[in-house]
């Protein structure tokens, strides 16, 4: 065994989860460099470190000590106080700093510094302000490493206890001793499950009050990631029961209190009292008083409309049908319209007249999408640039602070996941400079975003809502436009006729006859919708294969990569996991030309198509030109974003994905979690994307998955051709199914009780 005295000058490598740590030290005594190795609670470069451990001899690296024992020492000679000092441990204070301070009280220097911190200002060029600051920091590293040591006895990750310590300071110990399930509710990255953990080994009793309401608020903050905004009463007590291992009785008393709190909100309906946890009640509440604000009806006359019609008409050689018709007349005259219908309906035609219209007219457009691909599309098709909803309001980092307790804030308690530090320059005090505004694929808008959407509109600008209500509602919490659109509160025009280019598309027609219940001829020879039988999940790989590889670029024009497999399901046979190793087998296989990276489980190699799969608001992306210097900048890259993976780098622990629109994100080896292979996707996965073929494979799997928007779905996504492999019965099972997944929302009932309350008045 060996012991070393030094300097702590790099760090070279270290896991914040773990503390594995590969750093540098100067040994005091001969001044040689020493390489050590091992766990590490909280260290810092410029500490003063005494470790023990065996010294071994690693075939690249050399020498290096394998630490089994550490402790930081606070340096005693004045030469070694020196060196700590001007290491830039303490911001502020330099070499020459350094030697001026310790010249001064020699070895009383650091006791000094953590009694009498206020003499430091004899020194010369430190005044008392930084004389204390200097002093704040001496004690907050001590603390901290105090903290770090304590934390760990309860198994939170250095990670985690940075954070905690940095909410918390020193009053932690309190918490966690206390409470400590108000992490779950203060800090990102607890969740109920860790608190209740630390809990258990602090000694708090299974039927604490705190441990009960957290347990509550987790249940319902669980099915937000479900759908849902609230629970009826006796689902939340069920699901809470089994959770907390109580009886629903030792929940009752509660609900009266956290109400008290602010923390619920409990409504009477006709089926029964729902229970909201408080941020999604005011979310629901205040978008609908906002969709309330905007709903004001103008007073043009409709021959006016007509006669400017008839020029749009004219200059774009267009004939509007009376539904088109309809929806122009009411977007010149409301302040909110909902425009929906299935495909080949003309709802682009509609857009497109609408724009022509209020260019006409002088007006400022704005057009967006919930996301990039959505937005792409709507570019594409109305030649005017369309922006992700998220650039349009212009999603930036906050400032400390920002947002932080208010309810339903983005990047507060009740924001989306992901968005902790980030939040929206549009809001109510900078709104949107617009007379018009126009979002597609409203279908994908969840409740956050609506709800700051919203903020950023001025009542008198008039808003625009386009999308299909038929397809499957917005992964994130809530359901929007159908919530709006059941409510009969809005003006709202249904497009239902096929028009005569969009009747020679099969793609069309039998996406309108899967949504309306009637059979689909599947053995009909058709140009762009085809069903292969096939009877076993290999055997429908092995086709899906074919028509990638050899069948369908040709056919629609497109690179193998261009072609999208979708399927209901994440496990089983033809599940997304499964499918997207053997697909990467066959489309990018292994290749000594292409690095690749293990992590998870998962095999990532340069050229595979990768997705993300979940929002992250702070990652940076860059586009750069093709000398490679970067032309535009921006954060924010989001659930369902596609790209390629163009680089790999093990020695920078890089790797570098291309997404849509050129843009280019390095994420760390630690950030791959975020990522997954994407031969596959899930259906749900494909909302607001458009692909020039989609194959999608056609066997057994849960009844509440195989349902008839799921499908409809799937089949909307294609642009030239629909490939169905499979069974020819599971297809018909699928479209026959009705069942949709109940989500609970109340946006519909908080609408209607605003205008109730308008009536009465």
């Amino acid at each position: 065994m060996a012991t070393i005295t030094g300097f702590i000058e790099k760090i070279k490598f270290r896991n914040e989860e773990n503390g594995y740590t590969v750093l540098i030290a100067t040994d005091q005594h001969d001044g040689d460099e020493v390489v050590m190795v091992g766990n590490f609670a909280y260290v810092g470069e410029g500490d003063m470190i005494q470790a023990t451990g065996r010294l071994t001899e690693h075939p690249i690296y050399g020498e290096q000590l394998q630490v089994e024992s550490y402790e930081i020492k606070t340096p005693e000679d004045t030469l070694s106080m020196e060196r700590y000092l001007g290491s830039g441990a303490i911001k502020g204070i330099g070499a020459a700093l350094a030697a001026r301070i310790v010249r001064h009280f020699k070895a009383d220097t650091f006791r000094i510094m953590e009694e009498e911190p206020e003499r430091l200002s004899e020194v010369k060029g430190i005044s008392e302000k930084m004389a204390m600051a200097i002093a704040e920091q001496v004690e907050e590293k001590k603390d901290m490493r105090q903290a770090m040591m304590f934390l760990q006895n309860y198994g939170i990750s250095l990670n985690l206890a940075v954070k905690i310590y940095q909410e918390y300071g020193p009053k932690l110990y309190g918490i966690l001793k206390e409470n400590p399930y108000r992490l779950a509710d203060d800090i990102p990255g607890v969740g109920f499950k860790m608190a209740d953990e630390i809990a258990g080994k602090v000694g708090i009793f299974t039927d604490s009050d705190y441990r009960v309401k957290a347990g509550m608020l987790y249940t319902l903050l669980q099915a937000v990631g479900n759908g849902h905004t609230y629970l009826p009463l006796n689902e939340l007590l069920k699901e809470a029961s089994e959770l907390l291992k109580v009886a629903p009785s030792a929940m009752d008393k509660h609900l009266m209190d956290m109400q008290m709190e602010k923390r619920l909100v409990v409504k009477n309906t006709p089926e029964g009292q729902i229970v909201y946890s408080s941020q999604y009640y005011y979310l629901e509440l205040n978008t609908a008083r906002m969709l309330h604000d905007l709903n004001i009806r103008g007073g043009i006359p409709e021959m006016e409309i007509k006669s400017r019609l008839l020029k749009v008409e004219q200059q774009e050689s267009i004939q509007l049908d009376g539904l088109q018709e309809q929806a122009v007349m009411e977007a010149v005259n409301s302040g909110l319209l909902i425009i929906t219908g299935g495909p080949g309906t003309g709802k682009t035609t509609t857009i497109n007249t609408i724009i022509r219209y209020f260019e006409m007219e002088g007006m400022e457009i704005l057009l967006a999408a919930p996301t990039g691909r959505a937005a792409k599309r709507m570019t594409e098709a109305t030649g005017c640039e369309a922006r992700t909803i998220h650039r349009l309001l212009e999603l930036v980092p906050a400032p400390a602070a920002t947002a932080r307790d208010i309810p339903g804030a983005p990047g507060g308690k009740g924001g989306p996941s992901g968005m902790a530090g980030m939040h929206f320059e549009r809001n109510e005090e900078n709104p949107l400079d617009a007379d018009v505004i126009i979002i597609d694929e409203m279908s994908m808008v969840d409740i956050h975003l609506m709800h700051a959407l919203l903020r950023a509109v001025n009542v008198g600008t008039r808003l625009i809502l386009v999308g299909d209500v038929d397809q499957l509602p917005s992964v994130g919490p809530g359901n929007v436009l159908r919530d709006m659109i059941d409510s009969q509160c809005f003006n709202m025009v249904k497009l239902t006729r096929i028009f005569r280019q969009a009747a020679q598309s099969d793609i069309i027609v039998n996406a309108h006859r899967i949504n309306e219940g009637q059979p689909v001829d599947l053995a009909k020879r058709s140009n762009d919708f085809l069903f292969i039988r096939r009877e076993n999940p290999d055997a429908i790989i092995s086709a899906m294969v074919t028509l990638i590889q050899k069948k369908l670029p040709g056919y629609v024009k497109a690179q193998p990569y261009d072609i999208q497999v979708m399927t209901p399901m994440r496990k089983g046979a033809l599940g997304v996991e499964r499918l997207n190793q053997i697909l990467q087998s066959f489309l990018n296989p292994p290749d000594k030309t292409k690095t690749e990276k293990e992590s998870g489980g998962t095999i990532y190699r340069v050229g595979d198509k990768v997705m993300q799969i979940r929002n992250n608001y702070q990652m940076e992306w860059e586009i750069v030109n093709r000398y490679g210097i970067p032309i535009e900048t921006g954060s924010g890259i989001f659930n369902g974003d596609m790209g390629i993976i163009r680089e790999i780098n093990d020695y920078a622990e890089l790797l570098t994905v291309e997404f849509d629109e050129g843009k280019r994100v390095e994420y760390s080896f630690k950030q791959l979690e975020e990522l997954e292979l994407a031969y596959a996707i899930t259906i749900h996965k494909s909302q607001g994307s458009e692909y020039p073929a989609v194959i999608i494979p056609m066997h057994s799997g849960p009844r509440m998955l195989m349902t008839r928007n799921l499908i409809y779905t799937a089949v909307t996504r294609a642009r030239t051709c629909v490939c169905l492999v499979g069974l020819p019965e599971v297809f018909a099972a699928m479209a026959g199914n009705s069942m949709e997944q109940k989500r609970y929302t109340g946006l519909r009932q908080r609408i209607e009780e605003l205008y109730a309350l308008e009536e009465e008045e």
